[in-house]
């Protein structure tokens, strides 16, 4: 995952998707494969988050979206969570420097209020610090799930149709959008998912609608520049008809 940058053809590059989501399967297994602890492989997988977030940055995709830590992920064991939240606070600490350099601008997606406080505390303090940033847009789902999200876009509409602020019967699509954790960015144009395994396990349900999936066999701890840049290069070579013919 080092050495010179890897280049997209004219044709990638042209037609770039604005965002990436990403589900990042296979620490644990990378790990297990290498007789190492499961913790080695979050870490080798946070090496591969700031490969990635380099070259989207560099590349200049507006949005990315990393599938972090999900509401199943709550029913592991305490200390593989309890590990896993120190690492997600050591990770927003040590790497607000790199993402400044790269005008990396930083949100989160998901039930934040369950994450601990020291999780939380650290999670504001680098969105502060990275506020004023114009390039991409990292997004991490903490304690996200789908489903949840459209539970909760469910009663944020009904709500306000019982306070009169919504007329029950123009609730459309868009008014579904609006109310999910995503409403401020665009849909993923393409999903991707490491590991191998061929499943979206609850991530942005609604807004994957149309996005191309790009599956590759890949653990994540082994994702780098170029298995991104070969996503990216797939993507290109889809054809987009949304529906159409």
């Amino acid at each position: 995952m080092s050495g010179a940058a890897t280049q997209l053809s004219d044709k990638a590059l042209a037609v770039l998707p604005a965002h990436v989501a990403i589900i990042m399967d296979g620490n644990g297994r990378w790990a297990k494969e290498r007789g190492l602890p499961r913790v080695e492989g979050h870490r080798r997988g946070a090496e591969s988050v700031r490969s990635v977030l380099r070259t989207a940055s560099r590349l200049g995709v507006k949005y990315l979206t990393l599938y972090a830590f999900s509401v199943e992920n709550w029913n592991r064991p305490q200390d593989e969570v309890d590990t896993l939240m120190k690492y997600l606070a050591r990770y927003l600490k040590s790497e607000q420097r790199e993402m400044n350099d790269n005008n990396v601008k930083l949100q989160a997606i998901g039930q934040t209020g369950r994450l601990p406080e020291f999780v939380r505390d650290q999670l504001e303090t680098t969105k502060a610090s990275l506020s004023q940033n114009t390039g991409t847009i990292l997004t991490l789902a903490l304690s996200y799930g789908g489903r949840t999200e459209l539970v909760d876009a469910v009663r944020g509409i009904a709500e306000k149709a019982r306070d009169g602020e919504i007329d029950p019967g123009s609730i459309s699509e868009q008014t579904i959008s609006d109310h999910l954790y995503t409403s401020e960015m665009p849909d993923p144009d393409l999903l991707i998912r490491t590991s191998g395994e061929m499943r979206v396990s609850n991530f942005l349900l609604w807004q994957i609608s149309y996005a191309e999936l790009v599956v590759t066999d890949r653990l994540w701890p082994d994702f780098g520049e170029p298995e991104f840049c070969a996503a990216l290069e797939e993507f290109a070579g889809r054809n987009r008809r949304f529906g159409k013919v």
